[in-house]
């Protein structure tokens, strides 16, 4: 197990400032488990990769939105024509020398008058607006970096202005609030930047880019960003920080059925080498929620957000098959929906493993690692972990396929923790679940990863992980796990059950719920982890059980320090139809013990507590979730979000635990 106590736990103990603190031993009682229990699951499902986390304020800035990706969509989406004043002319998408090949539309403006018309005082020119997702926020004396690739087609040099504008309705000037201007002079493309810094704030802005000079130019990769992102790194700040609250040890991504592409074939697969170097040179690609991904948030910046957090990246990559629920798949099961590449294909797919390798680890003399340098990376990321198919039916020919990069990888990279799938809905009564874990034990394969997602009643009363061998080689990654709904309760629940999982920290390694994020009005599943709209992130009472578990990693579990009024003598594990619960956690390197405590009841329960093995207690904090069962969080009000406090602690006391809540004692030994 102590592949799954490392890079994590130094994270913790540094991002607390303890590295001075002296690891303590560990009291007897205690059972070895996994510190990297809590991570998160990074999939772009319900926008929250563009108009998400990725800070790009504008939408379809390439032009390559289609009609295979949503009916009406095309290279104009999310644009307007604009010709203020008495300006004419018109709007053209080409195709023709692009800019790149990964980028082959473009918009050419024609422009045939440029005039400023008595209505429209200060305003001319031809050209384009965009309004971001649901308008563009902007905060006033914030810098916001404007950049295009322009080039000149017809006539002489063009003046473009660039303008940050508050629309004021049909007939009316736009209310100014940055403007910059600049140039395409050249016949090649040319990247033109400019700093924009409004004047007020405002929720619903819009970017113009007016041509000035008649003729013809040519206009692609626009961008509109904030100078003001998460450690400079091109993501946004808010939806950053509440990831970095959650404390997770690692991070999977990019999916989830997005690995698999849309289901459209092959094509449509996603390549993490399409997703890396300048942004004009990566492949968008149709999502399979059904929109468009830019790939602004590719493969470079998932591990560099992995890093700024201290999470140990875990990317999927796909391995030539396709996903089963695709194209009207789930409704066909259990009969095989799957696509496959022939066999003789599959080397190109295993190639991609180990480059992805090399270029995460290695060195700058290295094909690959030499690109991750040229990209501004030249220390090796440490992949430590890689994943590969996302919960693929377990049929003979995924098998064949998987088998084959496993053992091609392993012994190029024996290094590296191989983390197999378990088929979807990963139930004991599901064949591919036993296909998997078949599969997993002929190969000694390091982890297999679980998705399930069930009514709260399943997590209150599952017990599932006290059932499986002690002895297995291959541990458990819950990868994909949440109560279907958002309320309090279910969040107790999904408490409840992570204590079932601490308990089994030897078999279960990690854990990570599932989605993320969803955007609102723009959401293709529910419930969600955390919700945000332009101006901030709306966090459910889910996120404050991850929370809580995520600040509590430790090395060491302890089951028979805390006792229930009315459990039987020599109880220590839960009954089935038992709703409340206990934890106790001690993380030897922070020299830090946790006290976790759930009641999902509706009566009030008392706890005995005997912590007199661990010594002298130097301080401690109480973290209490609590509220009515039907309680959520949504975007009209918050109600329920944990109260701390600092308490005076006991070798030996009896706490309360209030009907519908959840409870964590932190203690410094």
């Amino acid at each position: 197990m102590k592949r799954f106590m490392t890079v994590a736990a130094l994270a913790m103990a540094a991002s607390v400032g303890l590295q001075a603190q002296k690891p303590m031993s560990a009291p007897k009682g205690g059972k070895a488990i996994s510190d990297e229990l809590i991570g998160i699951f990074f999939e772009d499902i319900s926008s929250s990769a563009d108009g998400g986390l990725c800070a790009e304020l504008l939408q379809n800035g390439s032009f390559e939105f289609n009609p295979a990706e949503r009916d009406g969509w095309g290279p104009g989406t999310a644009w307007r024509f604009q010709r203020p004043g008495h300006s004419l002319g018109y709007m053209e998408p080409r195709m023709d020398n692009p800019l790149h090949p990964n980028n082959p539309t473009y918009m050419r403006i024609h422009i045939e008058r440029v005039k400023e018309f008595y209505d429209y005082k200060g305003w001319k020119g031809v050209g384009l607006e965009n309004g971001g997702f649901d308008g563009i926020l902007l905060k006033a004396g914030q810098k916001y970096t404007f950049s295009a690739f322009l080039r000149n087609v017809k006539g002489a040099a063009k003046q473009v202005r660039v303008a940050l504008v508050e629309p004021q309705g049909w007939g009316k000037d736009p209310k100014l609030l940055a403007e910059a201007t600049v140039s395409a002079a050249s016949s090649s493309w040319q990247k033109a930047v400019a700093e924009l810094t409004p004047s007020a704030d405002c929720k619903n802005a819009v970017l113009q880019i007016l041509v000035l000079n008649t003729g013809a130019m040519d206009i692609d990769d626009i961008s509109l960003m904030p100078e003001d992102t998460y450690k400079g790194h091109g993501l946004r700040k808010d939806l950053v920080q509440a990831l970095a609250d959650l404390k997770p040890r690692f991070m999977r991504f990019p999916g989830g059925c997005v690995v698999h592409g849309g289901g459209d074939g092959f094509w449509n697969t996603y390549r993490w080498k399409t997703t890396i170097g300048p942004r004009h040179e990566r492949r968008s690609l149709k999502n399979t929620w059904g929109y468009h991904q830019s790939m602004g948030l590719g493969y470079y910046e998932y591990f560099q957000l992995c890093e700024d957090l201290g999470m140990a990246p875990l990317p999927i990559l796909p391995c030539g098959v396709s996903c089963q629920g695709t194209n009207g798949g789930w409704n066909m099961w259990p009969t095989q929906a799957q696509d496959v590449c022939p066999m003789s294909e599959m080397d190109e797919w295993t190639q991609d493993a180990l480059d992805l390798i090399e270029w995460a680890n290695g060195d700058v003399n290295t094909t690959w690692g030499r690109k991750r340098a040229e990209q501004g990376h030249p220390k090796p990321f440490g992949l430590k972990y890689l994943g590969i198919g996302n919960e693929e039916k377990i049929t003979p020919e995924f098998a064949e396929r998987f088998k084959y990069m496993y053992e091609r990888i392993t012994k190029a990279h024996p290094e590296i923790v191989i983390v197999g799938t378990a088929g979807p809905g990963s139930h004991p009564e599901n064949p591919d679940f036993e296909n998997g874990w078949k599969l997993a034990e002929e190969l000694g394969m390091p982890i297999l990863d679980e998705h399930y997602y069930e009514q709260n009643k399943y997590f209150l009363s599952s017990r599932q992980y006290d059932k499986y061998p002690r002895d297995r080689k291959t541990k458990v990654y819950l990868g994909e796990y949440a109560s279907k709904d958002k309320k309090l309760i279910d969040a107790l629940a999904e408490g409840l059950y992570l204590l079932h999982v601490e308990r089994n920290g030897d078999v279960v390694c990690m854990t990570s719920y599932a989605p993320l994020f969803a955007r609102k009005n723009a959401t293709n599943w529910n419930p969600d982890l955390i919700y945000f709209d332009n101006e901030r992130p709306f966090l459910t009472c889910s996120y404050y059980i991850q929370q809580m578990f995520g600040q509590s990693a430790g090395q060491y579990f302890y089951g028979d320090c805390v006792r229930f009024d009315g459990d039987k003598a020599g109880d220590v594990q839960p009954l089935a139809d038992v709703h409340y619960g206990q934890s106790v956690v001690l993380n030897v390197k922070t020299r830090r013990l946790y006290v976790k405590l759930c009641n999902a009841t509706a009566e009030t329960k008392k706890a005995n507590l005997n912590l007199s093995r661990f010594g002298r207690m130097k301080s401690a904090t109480k973290t209490v979730l609590q509220g009515q069962p039907d309680d959520e969080n949504n975007f009209d009000q918050q109600p329920i979000a944990p109260v701390k406090t600092s308490v005076k602690m006991q070798s030996r006391m009896d706490m309360e635990l209030a009907p519908y809540s959840f409870t964590m004692l932190e203690v410094q030994l």
